[in-house]
C-alpha cells in the first residue's frame, strides 16, 4: 500500500422519488400488518378446543361401539356350542324314529330322557325351532329344498313339509329350516 492517500470520490446519486399519478394501483412491499398476539393465542385456542371436541366425541362413539360388539358377543357367545348340540341332537331322533311309542325298555326309555334333556338345555339357554309347516315360506330362515304344484290346501308360497328342522339362537338363524314349498311353477 502506498502512503499516498488514496483519494475516494463519491459521486452523487439523483435522489429523486418516482411520481406515482393519481389513480394508479400501487404495491406496498414488505409491509406487514401486525397482528396482535392476543387475538392469534385466542384463534388458536379456539380452534384446538374444538379439535379436542370432536376427538372427545370420536371416542365416545368408538366406546359405544366397543361396549355393543361385546355385548352381542357375550349373547351370542354360546351359539357355536349350540349348532354342535344340535347335531347330537338330530342324531338321537333318528335312533328314537326306529324305536315305537310304545317301547318301554330301559334304551328306548333312555333316549327319550337323553332327547328331553338336551332340547331343555338348548332351549334354556335361547335355542328355538322354526316353525315351518303349513306357514307362508321365509328365505331368511328356510332353505327350499323342492316344490310342488300348489293346491288348494296349499296354495303358492306355503310349506307343505318339513324335511330337516331348523333353529334359531335368540334372534339369529343358527340352522335354517329345509322344507318343500309349494309353488305356482
Amino acid at each position: 500500500m502506498s502512503d499516498d492517500n488514496d483519494e475516494i470520490t463519491i459521486e452523487s446519486v439523483d435522489d429523486e422519488l418516482p411520481v406515482i399519478e393519481e389513480g394508479a394501483e400501487t404495491l406496498e412491499v414488505g409491509v406487514e400488518e401486525e397482528a396482535d398476539p392476543l387475538e392469534a393465542a385466542i384463534t388458536r385456542a379456539e380452534k384446538a378446543e374444538t379439535e379436542i371436541a370432536y376427538k372427545e366425541a370420536e371416542i365416545q362413539n368408538i366406546r359405544k361401539r366397543f361396549m355393543a360388539e361385546k355385548s352381542e358377543m357375550l349373547q351370542y357367545a354360546g351359539m357355536g356350542l349350540a349348532r354342535k348340540m344340535l347335531t347330537v341332537l338330530a342324531d338321537v331322533d333318528r335312533a328314537m324314529n326306529n324305536i315305537d311309542d310304545e317301547d318301554q325298555s330301559p334304551l328306548a326309555q333312555g333316549l327319550r330322557m337323553l332327547r328331553n334333556k338336551m332340547w331343555h338345555e338348548l332351549s334354556g339357554d335361547g335355542v328355538t325351532e322354526i316353525t315351518a309347516k303349513n306357514m307362508k315360506f321365509d328365505p331368511a330362515t328356510m332353505d327350499a329344498i323342492t316344490t310342488i304344484p300348489a293346491s288348494e290346501n296349499f296354495p303358492s308360497g306355503t310349506v307343505v313339509d318339513v324335511i330337516e328342522a331348523g333353529y334359531m339362537y335368540k334372534q339369529r338363524v343358527l340352522v335354517a329350516a329345509r322344507v318343500v314349498v309349494a309353488s305356482e311353477d
